[in-house]
């Protein structure tokens, strides 16, 4: 039974893969839709990553300051070392998850929602001194970043999000092995009863900072993703979106598994870029609100768990 699970999660693995790799060959190059499929990828990673902290126990509302800090970095060193964007992107992410050590050194005792607050406010404060030093991040006005692929090349946005595509698959990759690792263990261990946890001799500081360095570093990728797509980034980049994003998009796909994240971003994306299609702006918060009022009220587990829920009730 559990391998028939496993293999029917490996083909819809495999097929979902296929498509991402021929949806722009079916496409052909449309800008908009290339353009919302490389931003549903950045968040696929941002919102993975997010889910790897929350498998610890560690809830963060301010992650949005390690995807803004992974961008900035990025912007900095290639406008002014003249790095290359894609060698900038881990350099940005390496320093988000630097940051992510030490904010996890401040508060590793910290309870889930205790250390929610403080990432929060972390965020608001990285925001501000953004904003302070206008010789170095813009201030307001933000700062130019090179383009990852420029726009003088035939088709560069296909080539962007194929380079978008393998950096997705790679890290999910990554922390789906991880997850299945010894780490992966300890994470599920601490989050279900630390005290148990330690008293199994799992060092919990250790592994608690792992998962905040790594989720970090991910997620600084994903920022300086953005940003390169983009080719600018401003103190928005901070925003209280920005954090409660990877948040709706975990929770709505199904908390605490490798293919929550990645579903749920794609989902709620098509399900906001259609209402934004019918003129739905500020609508598309509301509804977007009770989609995920409902998930929470009649899939707890996320929409992964539709399947399973089918087959329970047509056995």
């Amino acid at each position: 039974m559990k391998l028939d699970r496993i293999n029917i999660k490996t083909g819809i693995g495999i097929v979902s893969l296929i498509l991402a790799f021929i949806v722009p060959v079916i496409l052909g190059i449309n800008q908009y839709l290339l353009t919302v499929l490389i931003i549903t990828l950045v968040f696929i990673i941002y919102s993975s990553a997010w889910n790897l902290l929350a498998l610890s126990g560690q809830a963060s509302l301010g992650h949005a300051a390690f995807f803004g800090i992974g961008g900035y970095v990025s912007a900095i060193i290639t406008n002014s070392l003249g790095l290359p964007p894609i060698v900038a992107i881990f350099v940005g992410g390496f320093f988000a998850a630097f940051i992510g050590i030490l904010i996890g050194f401040t508060c590793i005792r910290m309870r889930e929602w205790f250390l929610a607050m403080v990432t929060f406010g972390f965020a608001i404060i990285a925001h501000t001194i953004t904003t302070e030093l206008p010789w170095l991040t813009g201030g307001w006005d933000g700062i130019p970043a090179k383009r990852l692929i420029s726009v003088t090349i035939t088709n560069y946005i296909m080539y962007e999000y194929y380079i978008m595509l393998l950096i997705a698959v790679a890290v999910v990759v990554i922390i789906y092995q991880l997850t299945k690792s010894r780490m992966g263990l300890a994470l599920e261990a601490i989050r279900e009863n630390e005290l148990e946890a330690k008293v199994m001799g799992i060092n919990v500081t250790k592994y608690k900072l792992m998962a905040f360095a790594v989720s970090a570093f991910f997620t600084g990728i994903a920022g300086a993703l953005e940003i390169h797509h983009f080719g600018y980034i401003t103190p928005e980049v901070y925003g209280m979106d920005i954090s409660f994003w990877p948040i709706i998009y975990s929770i709505s796909g199904g908390l605490f598994t490798i293919g929550g994240p990645i579903l749920g971003t794609i989902v709620i994306t098509f399900i906001w870029e259609i209402l934004r299609t019918f003129g739905l702006m500020y609508e598309r918060f509301i509804l977007i609100g009770v989609i995920l009022i409902l998930i929470v009220i009649f899939l707890p587990r996320g929409l992964v768990s539709i399947p399973e829920k089918i087959k329970r009730s047509h056995p």
